[in-house]
């Protein structure tokens, strides 16, 4: 793969508008398609905000009307905002696009940057994102003083942490001791070309992500690296890791065709 081109847009007091970041994401991606730039990769914090992929339904979105932004990602609803570094992958990659690979690689170098700051993380089959693994189910402390087996989200498929208090609030998934997501990817190919990306939790107040069901996912959380290091950790700190992982992950990666199974004429 080509050499990475890297843009820090803002971050901090400059933390970018959503807005103003997708327009960008755009320009870029149609100066890619023209082979105008390399592939390019935007980093940048954004003001809070809630973004709702093409797969997001109603009953994921805040309970009280906070304006969320649709976009034509994949994935579903996520909040965006201070203490979190988002990155906007923008590549031309050969056609049929592997689009599970291209996903697989960004959780690769997420995946290192984590391990070089002493937190092991992983994937999780039929999950995408990095994913801090919590303890079996049965070592877990009860919620609300009620034993595991009387969990509801075991068997209410429809059952909302929101409505239910903080002990299953998507922030106190550490407490809990269950599986957390610290790394959310959700990405659109068009043209050949690579948008939208991944947004690591460094070091976010999580209790954001308590408004909606991140991600669609019910029996689950989300962490951060100073959550989970129990030290403080910043965008600074991590910027310069996590570009060097990038560039190493993506640069040197052979990006492939997607094999497409052809059905045998009779």
């Amino acid at each position: 793969m080509s050499e990475l081109r890297f843009v820090r847009m803002g971050f901090g007091a400059e933390a970018v508008d959503y807005q103003l970041a997708w327009d960008e994401q755009r320009r870029v991606h149609a100066a890619r398609f023209a082979d105008e730039v390399p592939d390019t990769v935007i980093l940048l914090e954004h003001p809070p905000v809630y973004t709702a992929g093409r797969r997001t339904e109603d009953s994921e979105r805040p309970l009280d009307g906070t304006p969320v932004v649709d976009v034509d990602r994949g994935g579903k609803i996520t909040w965006h905002g201070p203490g979190q570094l988002v990155g906007y992958p923008i590549q031309k990659l050969p056609r049929p696009v592997d689009v599970v690979a291209h996903v697989r690689r960004l959780e690769e170098a997420l995946i290192r940057t984590c391990a070089e700051f002493g937190l092991e993380t992983t994937r999780i089959e039929g999950r995408s994102g990095v994913w801090v693994l919590g303890d079996p189910v049965e070592q877990r402390p009860a919620l609300g003083g009620l034993s595991l087996d009387f969990d509801p989200r075991l068997h209410d498929e429809e059952f909302d942490p929101r409505l239910n208090g903080p002990e299953y609030a998507p922030s106190n998934a550490g407490q809990r001791r269950e599986d957390r997501k610290i790394a959310a990817i959700g990405i659109r190919v068009a043209k050949g070309v690579t948008m939208h990306g991944f947004a690591l939790n460094v070091n976010p107040d999580n209790k954001w992500f308590d408004r909606i069901i991140p991600c669609g996912i019910r029996d689950a959380g989300v962490a951060s690296l100073a959550a989970e290091l129990g030290r403080d950790v910043t965008i600074d700190e991590v910027l310069p890791v996590v570009e060097r992982h990038l560039r190493d992950v993506l640069e040197n990666a052979e990006p492939k065709p997607r094999e497409i199974e052809r059905t045998p004429a009779a």
